[in-house]
């Protein structure tokens, strides 16, 4: 749960789509689309009945910290977690493409904490990571319950398998990594932030992976997880919030790139999958003016923030940039071109920082 008690259950198809699906004209989406609406709200109030903490002790885990401890579930199509565990660390992998790839994920999220950060798992004590694969029928998303990762195989039809994007991996990873250090609640701009968090390193793993520098990166989330009938990249960009997708089925992208456009609602818990694009976008205005890998210097100024012990479970945008302009200050200077890089990011999105 996050500090005000809100249940921690974070999916990567954010709830306003799902609404655009569940209006459809098409028996078959309108249908898909409903079971899924339900069912993440059902999982959203098993997480409110049965949570009673905070912030999660970290499990005990045997062995190096500084390697993972992998465990790929098989639901087989039903909605029972875990499943049945069909690839532990170490075990060759699988005929399962699916379990595979998700295999893959974790270890590349993994690789990046440990290896640009120095966090040993998302917790930072050696958490092993846990997955469920094919769970549900049809079943259009992916979570993090707070305690595993979930993946669904898609229709087909408009999202594909869900262990395709390693960055939809990444995101939700990170949402634990966000659970066990800020604790951001879940509403509002800090809900955004949490978002954004996720998207930020979601990207740096995938760009990791790639070797690329931030001007070779794409700046999509969830390129690849799109059917070929939908008119649409991604699930969001980072590059340019607002156009990763304009499709008559979907809808278009709602996502702002500055606070001229900040998005006012009572629905997707205050927007939190809609303003994120504003801090989304001046993560990646820092990154392209600094240059070169995004997760040496923009990574670690964000990553700085969000492990630091300073960011309220509460704060805004503006607390965030404000944390931002400090912490580069802190790692790289008073007079580096790292805080002006933050300093001039925060002010083309609009957002304050100081």
């Amino acid at each position: 749960m996050d500090a005000k008690g809100n249940p921690v259950f974070c999916t990567i198809i954010p709830p306003h789509v799902l609404d655009k699906l569940a209006g459809a004209d098409d028996a078959a989406r309108y249908e898909r689309a409903r079971r899924t609406l339900e069912h993440d709200a059902l999982q959203r109030t098993r997480r409110r009945m049965t949570t009673v903490r905070g912030v999660a002790a970290a499990a005990p885990r045997p062995g190096p910290a500084d390697q993972p401890r992998r465990t790929i579930y098989d639901a087989k199509h039903h909605e029972t977690l875990p499943g049945r565990k069909v690839r532990g660390e170490g075990d060759k992998p699988t005929k399962d493409a699916t379990v595979n790839r998700a295999y893959a994920g974790l270890g590349a999220t993994f690789e990046l904490y440990l290896k640009a950060y120095g966090r040993h798992s998302i917790d930072g004590s050696g958490l092993p990571l846990d997955a469920t694969v094919h769970y549900g029928h049809e079943y259009g998303n992916a979570f993090w319950d707070g305690e595993r990762m979930v993946f669904g195989d898609g229709d087909g039809d408009l999202f594909l398998d869900f262990t395709i994007p390693v960055d939809v991996v990444g995101h939700e990873l990170t949402h634990g990594v966000t659970q066990y250090s800020a604790n951001l609640e879940y509403y509002g701009q800090s809900g955004a932030l949490n978002e954004s968090m996720s998207d930020v390193f979601g990207s740096l793993v995938k760009q990791y992976q790639l070797g690329q520098t931030a001007d070779q990166a794409d700046w999509l989330i969830g390129a690849g997880l799109l059917a070929e009938a939908v008119s649409g990249v991604a699930l969001r960009s980072m590059k340019a919030p607002g156009t990763a997708y304009d499709d008559d089925v979907l809808g278009k992208d709602p996502q702002p790139a500055t606070m001229a456009d900040y998005v006012r609602t009572s629905s997707d818990n205050g927007g939190v999958h809609i303003n994120s694009g504003i801090p989304n976008h001046a993560f990646y205005l820092v990154a392209q003016e600094i240059g070169g890998h995004a997760w040496e210097k923009a990574g670690q100024i964000w990553y700085d923030v969000l492990t630091g012990g300073d960011l309220a479970a509460d704060a805004e945008f503006a607390d965030f940039a404000r944390l931002t302009a400090a912490a580069a200050t802190t790692r790289y200077g008073g007079d580096g071109a790292e805080r002006e890089a933050v300093l001039k990011a925060w002010s083309q999105v609009g957002v304050p920082t100081g």
